[in-house]
């Protein structure tokens, strides 16, 4: 969270605010557009600017029901994940990443994964015991979800295991998070290898890239010097050593000149 603090307030001092953000562009007060690699952590995937899962949430909380009460959309959540994985699940939600690792490990040790789409490294998701998501809606950045088999569940309450319930999503979240996962799964055939390859000749002198995942060649000591020199190649990249950059989708080449041009030392 420092990092990040510390590369937003970076953006502002050199940018300005930022004003708009479509795709995988941030629009600045002085007039920048900045190629998003960050993207929350992958949070922002599908794009700035997704405008079902906005719509949604604005309507649902037109209706007044942003309190903590049961509605019609206490499961949306849950049948958007059992459709994503494939398979039915239980769905805990937590605002913290730790406490989501620590339940999923209480329901299985050995068959838990954290969920990333297009991972190079490929599961059978509907088979997994537990896997843990973050939703795909850059509101919700602070929402991490435990989806386990029913089985699994109702074995841990019988046996009176000791784990948190979590906490509960107003209906607008709810009903948006749903939607992002119903269009994250739309999404899946859509983007494959073609879309990243292109840019391999200007990413791979300081980046490993694992299917749309970029991971840092540069240093742990040296990265965030990097991203700030990145910033003036008007490119975002992720604040957080361990938390990779994404490759953006359909974006023009041409914005990696300067970082082309970058000869950073490491």
């Amino acid at each position: 969270m420092v990092a990040s603090n510390f590369l937003i307030n970076e953006i502002n001092k050199k940018f300005g605010a930022v004003m708009r953000a479509r795709e995988c562009y941030l629009y600045t007060k002085k007039g920048q557009r900045l190629l998003d690699l960050w993207q929350l952590g992958g949070r922002a995937i599908l794009g700035w600017g997704n405008s079902k899962p906005q719509t949604i949430f604005k309507n649902v909380l037109n209706r007044g029901i942003s309190g903590f009460f049961h509605t019609e959309f206490d499961e949306s959540v849950q049948k958007s994940v059992s459709s994503l994985l494939e398979s039915p699940r239980i769905c805990l939600f937590y605002n913290s990443k730790t406490e989501a690792l620590k339940t999923a490990l209480t329901f299985s040790c050995e068959d838990t994964n954290f969920y990333r789409p297009w991972n190079s490294v490929q599961f059978e998701w509907k088979d997994k015991d537990c896997v843990i998501l973050e939703p795909f809606f850059a509101w919700a950045q602070n929402i991490f979800i435990v989806a386990v088999k029913p089985e699994l569940f109702e074995i841990a309450l019988a046996c009176q295991k000791q784990f948190s319930q979590g906490i509960f999503l107003p209906a607008p979240l709810s009903a948006a998070v749903s939607r992002a996962f119903y269009d994250l799964k739309k999404e899946l055939p859509n983007r494959s290898e073609k879309d990243w390859f292109i840019y391999d000749k200007i990413l791979v002198k300081y980046w490993t890239r694992k299917g749309p995942y970029l991971f840092p060649k540069v240093p742990q000591e040296k990265y965030f010097d990097f991203a700030l020199q990145l910033l003036d190649c008007n490119i975002v990249v992720s604040p957080d050593f361990f938390t990779p950059s994404i490759v953006p989708f359909h974006a023009d080449i041409g914005n990696f000149t300067k970082l082309k041009n970058l000869n950073f030392e490491f």
